[in-house]
Formats: structure tokens, C-alpha cells, sequence
């Protein structure tokens, strides 16, 4: 959710502040960057809320089997392909963008 969070304020930052004030594309990410994790902050519970509504639960391990090296691991791993999944389901909003204009932008820049 950051993701997508993150890409659209990005977007939006560097096509109306960005001709504006003149920040560089990188400067719009950041600031894109910024807005997403401060989101994310405040939306950091709401998947494991939902993952609990749906039936989903956390699995009931002792405190020793929670300090096994194998839980760790399997639990990094876990945590590793959630992330990678939603980061790539954030980047949905890349496929309702428009690079046409912004490319005819970048060209008429080059030109000057």
C-alpha cells in the first residue's frame, strides 16, 4: 500500500511542483518517499487486522520455539516475500500513468 502511496505522490509532486519550484526527479521520490512512510505508519496495522478478520492466525509457539534459529529464518523469509509481494502490488499505479506528456516534457528540456 506504501508503494502505490509512494508513486502517486511522487508523480504528483514532480508534474505540479516540480515545474513549478524545479526539483529534480529524485527530490520528487523523496518527497514521494516521505508521504508513503508516513502513511505507513498510520496504516501499519490495518493488513494484520484484516489477515485476522479473514481467519488468518498467528501460530502458537513457546518462547523457545519463537528463539529457534528455524523460526527465525522461516519467519524473516516469510516477512522478506510479504514485502516483496505488496511492493509489487503497490506498483500498480505505473500501468495508469501516462509517460507520454511527461516524456515530451524531458524532451522539450533537452532541446532548450
Amino acid at each position: 500500500m506504501d508503494n502505490a502511496i509512494m508513486i502517486l505522490a511522487g508523480e504528483v509532486i514532480e508534474v505540479q511542483l516540480g515545474m513549478a519550484f524545479g526539483i529534480t526527479t529524485m527530490c520528487a521520490a523523496a518527497i514521494g518517499n516521505l508521504i508513503s512512510d508516513v502513511c505507513g505508519v498510520g496504516l501499519g496495522g490495518t493488513v494484520e487486522v484484516i489477515a485476522r478478520k479473514m481467519g488468518f492466525k498467528e501460530p502458537e509457539l513457546s518462547p523457545e520455539q519463537m528463539d529457534m534459529g528455524a523460526t527465525r529464518l522461516w519467519s524473516n523469509l516469510g516477512a522478506a516475500a510479504g514485502v516483496s509481494f505488496g511492493c509489487f502490488l503497490g506498483m500498480f499505479p505505473l500501468l495508469l500513468i501516462s509517460h507520454d506528456k511527461h516524456d515530451d516534457d524531458e524532451k522539450k528540456k533537452k532541446d532548450k
